[in-house]
């Protein structure tokens, strides 16, 4: 059988796509362990500065593989496997968030689902113009997870969160750049090499500040001013320690762009 998750690397830059283009890359438990076993591995390769996730033909992720989920319910044995399902969601997505290099989401079609969450746990999305945007979980029945129900909210506000969740709205990917829920709206064509421009871009960029930048944001909406006041001082003295900053204090004073990488 082939591998629904593939790894391939190009210099200091790694892709994981999702490769299950007869279910539009949609995720059983098997296949969501092996994102997260992927996910896992680039974020302790030290070699590899900035991580694309996409998927195959034509679409990124279009959620829960509901065929899979029928299997489980006609066995009776549904509630455990949304648990384990929903756990592996979870880990993959705390993987996205918690890694200390930045990650590019290209959307070559659907996300849907818990395949938005793995999008919006992304610090970069590009869209193709054909790609669009569906949170599924009503029209499912299923309450949502991976974390939809923090980012969402956080991205859009309560409102027009809640008009998405509470609704089958499909989001085009131009409306979605308009919410900013996604960065950048590109040719089909074209989304696979402005992909690994945008990851080459921000590998080259001070990784060390970006993964305090990443840590920075997601706990701004969950402590109070005091607490991501001290976040901040401890990462900015943490940074004062390592060779990014010293080198970018070092090319402004020289007057030349600052290089973060050997």
């Amino acid at each position: 059988m082939a591998p629904a998750i593939r790894t391939t690397r190009d210099g200091n830059v790694a892709e994981i796509r999702i490769d299950r283009p007869e279910r539009r890359n949609a995720l059983d438990f098997e296949s969501l362990q092996a994102l997260r076993v992927a996910l896992q591995a680039v974020a302790l390769d030290e070699a590899i500065r900035a991580v694309i996730l996409t998927g195959a033909g034509g679409a990124f992720c279009a959620g829960g593989d509901v065929v899979a989920m029928e299997e489980a319910r006609t066995n009776g044995d549904l509630p455990r496997y949304f648990h384990e399902l929903t756990g592996e969601q979870e880990l993959a997505v705390r993987e996205i968030l918690t890694m200390r290099k930045p990650v590019v989401a290209a959307l070559p079609g659907v996300a849907a689902g818990g395949g938005l969450s793995l999008a919006l746990a992304a610090d970069w999305r590009i869209a193709s113009e054909e790609a669009f945007l569906v949170p599924a979980f009503p029209a499912l029945g299923a309450v949502p997870d991976g974390g939809l129900t923090y980012l969402l909210p956080h991205y859009l506000g309560v409102g027009l969160a809640q008009e998405l969740l509470f609704s089958k709205t499909r989001v085009s990917a131009e409306r979605a750049r308009e919410l900013g829920l996604v960065h950048e709206v590109v040719p089909g064509a074209a989304l696979p090499e402005r992909a690994a421009t945008k990851a080459r871009e921000l590998a080259a960029g001070p990784t060390f500040a970006y993964s305090w930048v990443k840590r920075l944001m997601v706990s701004a909406f969950s402590g109070g001013l005091e607490a991501q006041l001290a976040l901040e001082r401890r990462g900015a003295v943490e940074a004062a320690r390592g060779p990014e900053l010293a080198e970018g204090i070092r090319a402004f004073h020289e007057k030349r762009p600052a290089v973060f990488h050997p």
